[in-house]
């Protein structure tokens, strides 16, 4: 089993995996019963327990998608650094206003023309409960020598590092 130092150290990594990949795809499950996708950002925000914030209009679709079924993913992706993570977890709606202008940032306004005065905004918590991630070595070079290395030792590729924690 895992010490606290362990997962505190796994939980610390997770983050700053994520803090440089600016857009994720978050999954939600549609009426039907399909995923439903869609590119969302974080900001370079991630709790230090690993939940998630995402500004959001309270009357979308992903909205009433989580709010029938709050099960979510969140997955990011960095290939050029050959970097992957998954996130499930809950997820709500909140209508924090000092939450909100904790969070804000001017670029937001891209999205939201009116700030924190835009009509209908509000967040999107994801609690995140599991998290997994792979972090393999970047670069042409590192992965020709970890293919050559493989070719001619006869075994298998370092895939880097994979990780899964549960953080219930």
């Amino acid at each position: 089993m895992a010490t606290a130092t362990t997962n505190d150290a796994q939980l610390a990594k997770l983050r700053e995996l994520i803090k440089e990949i600016d857009f994720c795809m978050l999954t939600t499950l549609t009426a039907d019963g399909s995923l439903h996708s869609r590119p969302m950002s974080t900001n370079g925000q991630i709790e230090p327990n690993g939940d998630l914030w995402f500004f959001t209009y309270a009357n979308t679709p992903k909205i009433v998608e989580v709010d029938r079924v709050e099960q979510v993913n969140v997955s990011f992706s960095e290939p050029s650094q050959q970097r992957y993570v998954s996130l499930a977890g809950t997820a709500q709606l909140v209508r924090d206003r000092a939450k909100m202008q904790d969070l804000w940032k001017p670029e937001l306004k891209a999205w939201f023309p009116q700030a924190l005065d835009e009509p209908e905004i509000a967040l999107l918590k994801v609690t995140v409960e599991t998290a997994e991630y792979w972090d393999a070595p970047a670069g042409w070079v590192a992965k020709t020598v970890g293919f050559v290395k493989a070719v001619t030792t006869g075994e298998k590729a370092n895939g880097g590092e994979n990780e899964k924690l549960n953080l219930k």
